[in-house]
């Protein structure tokens, strides 16, 4: 808190920079504090609180980070240092079991992959490599596993091939080895400044279409190698290679034996295992296992058979074999980042990047709530930009979060991250010991295995009638980037997807649409009996005195056009006449505070009459835009309306405002004045989640009644909420009780009135709420303190404070408060104005 020099040192330069620091505040530091209903009103009796407004002191603390806060960041980016020294051996039998059957399954899956990628298959390997070996240093999930994925690998393809094209001098793995680099640096940084939120804005729907595009455009470039068809483009658009498969069915080979029963030998397994296990659930380990490893067994397979009809036929084999494998790490070496390979693919560098982000971050999520553990994306995005750093150091691609490999670690048991460390031991064992063995593997096999494991990314149809019954429009979002996917590319459908969900989001912030709200008294009923707040049965039908007492009955609000599906029959009672309760339902910043105070207005307009009739005796007083009748015609006569009161708004949903939004407010509240001249309306504020808010509300003159020129304050008594201070079981609660039994009147009185009266119609720069103008204050301020010194209801014992801060008496804690202080005033205005008429 600024010190009394300093204080006075920024109301001195305030001054000569003419800087109006209280300029919302007409009553100054040096008012009656009984007239802001301060201090005095508590005095003896609860607990006065004076809330604080934040400070800009306040918000540097809570943006930027303490010393200590520093150093849990750095600790932070290394989340095995707080389980690595718990490690026990029931920990690693599980990561050995896990770390195993993953890398049986990771080393053909990252050569089928490197294919895709248009590189040679030990890329796949090296890259796989990387991606478990680096991983678990800075994992927060055990069930990922990083290394090549089939739409990564398809987009680096098309990279790869358009740089042969145009730079046919830059070998194919520099250039994926720089796009891993650069996508990595900026996905590391992303992480490392804790901004992983961003993934939220990409939502599931879009994920999903990018997903089921993706594996139908890649499952499609795989079949007519699978096939063994005659060469065309695989990589143009989905639907012009599905017309090209058609067209060159005739062209097939011997390949189309080796991939198509290849293909349905892997769905046999699978459903052979999924079937038995249910059949036999006790032995449904094993059968996972079984259909775990089918890959594998394929692969070998199909790989016996290679080797026995080609073994004498290497030159000219009866299909397509995998070739040549290197041994060991041929291509480890300081990767070649430049100015002419990063143009290569500039433009591919967003797509690159939400690649790498959405599925990582969507499986790891996924993952993590169904095995009872919690992600940190932040700290996600940096183990993928440090694996894609340093992978290209041993040739490695760009490589992210798989699902089929998560899943198959997930369901293996694995229990740390520290199983991606087996993982890679048994891929560094495939790359020294098996590159012999890779050379007879068939291409068309692999294509099989490709096909086979990208259709589990394909949504399945229940999924999307689940997104249609949620939200239509969403279920149409997934089915634009599904089709933008097939008939132009898998980076348009990312883009398309990902625009259209936050254009959507924008619509539905610019237009969210405001509630009136109205009363409705409702009873709770257990059977046929209601239920008191203390719990009691009462009768249902019984007495009607006793049902019409504040203990039958409690008030809510619901909104009276019925759009939150609340009983049509059930018809909300306007609370009170010329008041109006209206809340907000999508916040309140700048993109929707005209449409929400567009509709306000109106509705007020609507169903309210000018409080001057009057206003326009002459024709040419009235605005151009209310010209009023045509010549020769009456006005239609609206004096059965009720005339504007007060405006409650209902701040539940808002969490920050902006200055836009709450000039908006000003301007409205200006608008109405002038509308209700010569009477006030009151403004009133429930439901304020937020300090700043407060702030913002209480600078721009909103929170306490303010005067209106040329007039001054008549007394109000405001209506605030207490608090008993120890609870329900406290010793003052329960000597309560004994007064209580003597004295049943003994409660907090809510019948204070607060808001003032205008004796004068000149309205133009009033602030806020109408003011009571009275030369009689010290008659008022002594009468307030009689009813303080006499009230019955924070003697007995009782300890009470207020709950929300005496210096802002019109923010209340709720829509009751709120509209209790609305009516009060109301009334007491009413009761004014008739004095005045009768004297």
């Amino acid at each position: 808190m600024a010190g009394p020099k300093t204080a006075k040192a920024g109301h001195v330069l305030a001054k000569g920079l003419g800087i109006k620091v209280q300029y919302r505040d007409p009553l100054g530091a040096g008012s009656d504090p009984v007239t802001r209903g301060e201090s005095t009103f508590s005095t003896g009796t609860a607990d006065t609180y004076v809330e604080p407004e934040p400070t800009t002191a306040e918000w540097i603390g809570e943006h930027f980070p303490t010393w200590r806060q520093v150093g849990h960041y750095f600790y932070s980016l290394f989340p095995f240092l707080q389980w690595i020294t718990k490690y026990n051996a029931q920990w690693f039998f599980g990561d050995l079991v896990a770390g195993i059957t993953v890398g049986a399954v990771v080393v053909p899956q990252g050569m089928a992959y490197a294919k895709l990628a248009e590189l040679p298959v030990e890329y796949g390997l090296y890259s796989s490599f990387m991606g478990v070996l680096i991983y678990w240093f800075f994992a927060t999930s055990k069930d990922i596993t990083i290394g090549p994925v089939a739409v990564m690998s398809t987009l680096v393809g098309e990279i790869v091939l358009r740089a042969q094209k145009e730079h046919p001098d830059i070998p194919g793995h520099v250039v994926a080895s720089a796009l891993a680099i650069i996508g990595g640096a900026v996905v590391c940084f992303i992480g490392l400044i804790r901004c992983g939120w961003i993934v939220d804005f990409i939502p599931l729907t879009a994920i999903s279409a990018f997903m089921t595009g993706s594996a139908i455009n890649i499952a499609a470039g795989q079949v007519p190698t699978m096939l063994g068809e005659g060469k065309f483009n695989t990589k143009a658009s989905t639907y012009m290679v599905i017309i090209n498969t058609f067209k060159f069915l005739p062209t097939c080979k011997l390949d189309a034996a080796m991939g198509l029963t290849a293909l349905a030998m892997l769905y046999v397994i699978r459903s052979a295992c999924t079937y038995a296990a249910k059949k036999h659930p006790q032995r449904a380990k094993l059968y996972f296992f079984i259909s775990t490893m089918r890959t594998v067994f394929v692969i070998l397979f199909y790989t016996m058979i290679s080797a026995a009809v080609n073994l004498h036929r290497k030159n000219d084999p009866a299909f397509s074999l995998l070739g040549h494998v290197p041994r060991g790490f041929q291509h480890a070496g300081k990767p070649v980042v430049t100015t002419e390979i990063i143009k290569i693919f500039a433009n591919d560098i967003p797509a690159t990047v939400i690649v790498l982000l959405i599925e990582h971050i969507a499986i790891s999520k996924s993952f993590g709530r169904v095995n009872n553990y919690t992600i940190d994306p932040s700290q996600e995005l940096v183990a993928i930009g440090v694996t894609n750093l340093l992978g290209p150091f041993l040739g490695a691609y760009p490589a992210t979060g798989s699902f089929s490999r998560t899943a198959i670690k997930s369901k293996a048991g694995v229990r740390t991250p520290l199983a991606g460390l087996i993982t890679a031991v048994v891929v560094l064992l495939a790359i020294y010991a098996l590159p012999a063995l890779f050379f007879y593997i068939p291409q068309a096999s692999l294509s099989g295995v490709i096909i086979h494991a990208v259709g589990d990314l394909v949504t399945p149809p229940n999924t999307v009638y689940q997104f249609w019954r949620v939200s239509p429009l969403e279920a149409i979002i997934f089915f634009i980037g599904v089709i933008v996917t097939i008939f132009s590319s898998i980076e348009n459908g990312i883009y398309t997807t990902i625009c259209v969900s936050v254009a959507v989001l924008l619509f539905r912030v610019v237009k969210a649409q405001g509630h009136f709200l109205g009363r409705v008294k409702i009873h709770s009923v257990v059977g046929d009996h209601l239920l008191d707040p203390d719990g009691k049965y009462g009768t249902l039908g019984g007495n009607p005195r006793a049902q019409d007492t504040d203990t039958a009955y409690r008030n809510v609000f619901l909104p009276t056009d019925h759009r939150d599906g609340s009983n049509p029959m059930v018809e909300p009672e306007q609370p009170h006449p010329g008041i109006f309760i209206y809340r907000f339902t999508e916040g309140f910043n700048y993109p929707n505070a005209n449409h929400y105070t567009d509709y306000l207005v109106d509705t007020i307009f609507r169903t309210t009459r000018r409080t001057n009739l009057q206003s326009y005796p002459r024709p040419g007083d009235r605005p151009w835009n209310d010209p009023g009748p045509r010549r020769g015609k009456q006005e239609v006569d609206r004096s059965d309306l009720p005339t504007l009161k007060a405006v409650i708004l209902d701040f539940s949903s808002v969490n920050n405002v902006d200055v836009t939004s709450i000039q908006n407010l000003i301007d409205v509240r200006n608008q109405l004045d002038m509308y209700a001249a010569p009477d006030p309306v009151q403004w009133h504020f429930a439901h304020i989640n937020n300090r700043w808010t407060k702030r913002a509300l209480a600078s721009a003159g909103f929170g306490y009644p303010t005067p209106v020129q040329d007039t001054g304050f008549r007394r109000w008594k405001p209506i605030f909420s207490v608090a008993e201070i120890g609870g329900n079981s406290s010793a003052a609660a329960a000597a309560d009780l004994i007064n209580q039994q003597h004295d049943k009147h003994s409660e907090l009185k809510h019948e204070d009135v607060e808001s003032g009266v205008v004796r004068h119609s000149h309205t133009t720069e009033r602030e806020s709420h109408g003011a009571e103008g009275s030369s009689d204050g010290s008659h008022d301020g002594d009468e307030l303190r009689r009813e303080l010194t006499t009230s019955k209801a924070y003697h007995h014992g009782r300890k009470v404070a207020l709950v929300q801060g005496i210096n802002r008496p019109l923010f209340h804690i709720d829509l009751t408060s709120a509209l209790q202080s609305a009516i009060a005033n109301s009334e007491e205005l009413e009761a004014y104005k008739k004095g005045l008429t009768e004297e």
